[in-house]
């Protein structure tokens, strides 16, 4: 058995409600880091072409899905159907961090419906 090393840097992208890296893509799934700073929220939104599953690494996430809130802890998931209104927010003191893995035959940023957002995004 063979082991090779491979060395990547990876970008760190700020946004208003905290942070995300991407950190693998390949045809079909993206898997993300993503950090939300204490008090702050994404926007409530959903999808035209993909499913997501989050895994929280680090604090208690608060989770909307449709109509639903509920708290995760480091070590549980969640799974976001294609065209699932979600949200992501950490109502806490403390660093929220979840690993994303997104699932579909298009990744891309600009698949975001922004239903309510705190910073003016469209």
């Amino acid at each position: 058995m063979q082991t090779t090393l491979r060395t990547e840097t990876i970008e760190r992208t700020e946004r208003p409600w905290g942070w995300y890296e991407t950190i693998s893509e390949v045809p079909g799934n993206k898997i993300k880091r993503i950090g939300v700073h204490p008090g702050q929220q994404l926007s409530l939104q959903k999808h035209h072409q993909r499913a997501e599953h989050w895994v929280v690494t680090t604090g208690t996430a608060r989770v909307t899905l449709d109509d639903r809130q509920f708290d995760l802890q480091p070590g549980e998931y969640c799974d976001i159907a294609i065209g699932q209104v979600h949200r992501l927010a950490n109502l806490t003191d403390g660093p929220v961090e979840i690993v994303e893995v997104q699932f579909g035959s298009y990744l891309g940023e600009d698949d975001i419906v922004r239903l309510q957002d705190d910073y003016g995004r469209n």
